[in-house]
């Protein structure tokens, strides 16, 4: 009861000092809404709504059933999950945070995975696309495309990393029946996809419907929570809240020979990945290797703003979040050691010497590269993406509506 009536009063006193903080720094609070509210609409709406959108179909057609039976020999072995997990964890690594969280908890709804299973799952299919591990971070905030390279080995290593490290949580918890143990064929996973698209009797016409409202009702969550973390971290920054921090984290810099500068960006980039990831690379003092380890535990981490989205998500079920955010950390500190490890033998040998690399295609990582156009590109016309979408989703919801 005490400890109830604690949570109780920190909370109203955290929102309250959170109003007066608004009141106090009014243009300050703008500008960082502002800033949240343009990353979601150029970068992030228009990202995520496609994958979202067709995610959601193959789910309804089958497919993704279908790929489970077929990849139920590599996840169970690997990380205990089954093997739609294979789905989720290449939809969540091609799409970014928090695919792996929505594409869990709707696999958890329809009962496909156990409780423990989707913790496990959705402790290593949520993390940085390729997109904005290049395009936003090296390019946009280094101007190195070639540090994305390190940047997302060392990242996707430490998701993989993380996978076979949660495959023992749970160890005792049962998992769905999965009969007798024989070699997925193809003419099974066949029929298990026409199962799956007979039992969903939704015609193709409702089913893209529900995609569509499914898809922008949690992307306008998503945009709700990265511009509520913006203006935080901003607060925070004004208030002295982040320095004070900073301060104590100073002991453990040094200790990991690390300059002192970096504690700011580090901790700013606890709350929310892309102003961290900015400020990381301004710190002047610091080496490139040393901002790319802050950098790389950032990305992994996923910030607050990123695991308020999830927690969102997985509120919707019956899903633990604490194992996730376990997970973050164990992903953050990997993805540090990892850029550590592999710096000197693949960065300073391949991409930071006189001599032209052929190791890396220039058309992935060059000043031209493709990944560094389409990023352009979507900036440019992510904004028309996200408004041609809302006026779709409001015309849609407006019928839906008008049927009752």
């Amino acid at each position: 009861m005490f400890r109830s009536k604690l949570k109780t009063i920190i909370l109203a006193l955290s929102v309250t000092m959170m109003a007066i903080a608004l009141i106090s720094f009014p243009q300050e609070s703008v500008d960082a809404s502002i800033r949240g509210l343009n990353m979601w609409w150029e970068i992030v709406f228009p990202s995520l709504l496609p994958f979202f959108i067709v995610s959601e179909m193959l789910i309804g057609f089958g497919v993704v059933r279908f790929i489970g039976v077929l990849l139920e020999p590599l996840m169970r072995p690997l990380f205990r999950v089954p093997g739609v997990g294979g789905f989720v964890w290449a939809m969540g690594m091609a799409s970014g945070y928090p695919a792996g969280a929505k594409l869990t908890a709707r696999l958890r709804q329809e009962n496909q995975i156990t409780k423990t299973e989707a913790e496990r799952l959705v402790s290593f299919t949520n993390c940085s696309n390729p997109l904005f591990i290049f395009g936003a971070v090296s390019v946009g905030f280094f101007n190195n495309a070639k540090l994305g390279i390190i940047l997302a080995l060392a990242h996707y290593l430490g998701n993989f990393t993380v996978g076979l490290t949660m495959r023992f949580y749970g160890q005792n918890k049962g998992t769905i029946n999965q009969g007798k143990k024989r070699t997925p064929s193809f003419k099974q996973a066949l029929s298990v996809l026409h199962r799956t698209r007979i039992n969903d009797n939704r015609p193709i016409g409702k089913l893209l419907g529900d995609a569509v409202m499914s898809s922008i009702r949690t992307l306008l969550m998503i945009g709700g929570f990265i511009i509520l973390f913006s203006v935080i971290n901003k607060l925070l920054f004004h208030l002295g809240i982040t320095a004070f921090l900073a301060s104590g984290l100073e002991v453990i810099l040094l200790a990991f020979h690390l300059p002192v500068e970096l504690s700011t960006p580090f901790i700013s980039g606890i709350f929310e990945i892309t102003l961290g990831s900015q400020m990381t690379s301004q710190v002047q003092e610091a080496t490139l290797m040393q901002q790319a380890v802050i950098t790389s535990f950032i990305l992994a981490f996923s910030g607050f703003s990123v695991q308020a989205q999830v927690a969102s998500i997985l509120a919707q079920t019956d899903i633990d979040f604490k194992p996730f955010f376990i997970a973050r950390i164990f992903h953050g500190l990997f993805a540090a050691i990892y850029t550590a490890i592999l710096w000197n033998p693949v960065f300073e040998r391949f991409y930071n010497s006189e001599q032209p690399s052929k190791a890396i295609p220039v058309s992935l990582i060059g000043e031209d590269s493709w990944l560094q156009k389409w990023f352009a590109v979507l900036t440019e016309i992510g904004p028309l993406i996200t408004i041609f979408a809302l006026l779709a989703y409001t015309i849609l919801l407006a019928r839906k509506d008008s049927k009752y």
